[in-house]
């Protein structure tokens, strides 16, 4: 248990760095920076599989189109996901991407009812309210949808779901995921070099080195998640994630500047009162089984 809750507690830390390391590459598009992530990302979990000469799974996988119908899907959402929290990043939005995942786990309880046939407890009901409360009051003070948070906790929402009744684990599915979506990204890194064109043509190698970097701290943060997940409770993940969205709203009002003005605040302050009814519940609901 203690040794699950450090390497759930370091995943979650890793991901709430991450707009750190993305500003690190404002200069290349989000798009080629998405494309890189993918490529690089394979070239590690590959040589992790070589390392653990763990690959009995892929014919079956590539050979099953049910799965691999399901991966190809659950990747084109990853890939939405990378893409709008990279731009997000580095055009000053930090903010609404911590708003999105802040939303994710009441997303995740309206999907599990919709699609899973799950009864959410009343108090889970009244978290999601007052979410949508909080969602409505960004809208009209902004005078539009905080759309960054939205994508990004629908389309993980979505890639949750779909990883949650796959049939594969979270290495072999990440693995999946990306040489699914590599030919496209390696296409796309190929032409553009071809053209002199990319950041490996015209960036300087203090850049291209922070994009092959993107595939081991893409990989290494899921392999902990994986590992906590096996050893602590659903309740305590339920706490611990939390730290990423936190990380993301601290850094992105101290170290990058981004207002949080009173209005914002009242919105943000209503999904936290959701959060914390939410997670109330289910400590509460724990207890009594």
């Amino acid at each position: 248990m203690h040794s699950g809750v450090i390497y759930a507690a370091l995943a979650y830390t890793a991901w709430g760095l991450f707009p750190i390391f993305f500003k690190q590459l404002a200069s290349v598009n989000a798009f080629e920076v998405v494309m890189h992530r993918t490529v690089w990302s394979l070239v590690f979990l590959l040589g992790v599989l070589a390392v653990r000469k763990h690959w009995a799974w892929l014919g079956v996988a590539l050979r099953t189109p049910r799965v691999l119908g399901a991966f190809v899907l659950s990747a084109v959402l990853l890939a939405a996901n990378w893409c709008t929290y990279v731009w997000a990043v580095q055009n000053a939005h930090v903010l609404d991407a911590s708003l999105g995942y802040f939303i994710l786990p009441l997303v995740n309880v309206a999907l599990g009812f919709v699609f899973l046939h799950e009864r959410p407890r009343p108090g889970q009901w009244l978290a999601v309210a007052v979410a949508a409360a909080g969602v409505l009051w960004l809208t009209v003070q902004a005078g539009r949808l905080p759309w960054v948070a939205l994508v990004l906790a629908i389309t993980f929402g979505f890639y949750g779901l779909l990883r949650k009744v796959g049939a594969l684990g979270a290495l072999e599915g990440l693995t999946l995921e990306t040489l699914v979506l590599s030919p496209v990204a390696a296409g796309c890194l190929l032409w553009w070099g071809w053209h002199g064109q990319g950041a490996l043509v015209q960036a300087d190698t203090v850049t291209v080195g922070w994009l092959l970097l993107g595939g081991p701290l893409t990989a290494i943060p899921l392999l902990l998640f994986a590992a906590g997940a096996r050893r602590v409770s659903m309740s305590t993940m339920g706490i611990l994630q939390y730290i990423s969205p936190t990380l993301q709203l601290l850094i992105g009002v101290w170290l990058y500047g981004e207002a949080f003005e009173a209005a914002r605040a009242v919105g943000f302050g209503l999904i936290w009162a959701a959060l914390l009814v939410y997670s109330l519940e289910g400590w509460w609901n724990s207890r009594r089984i």
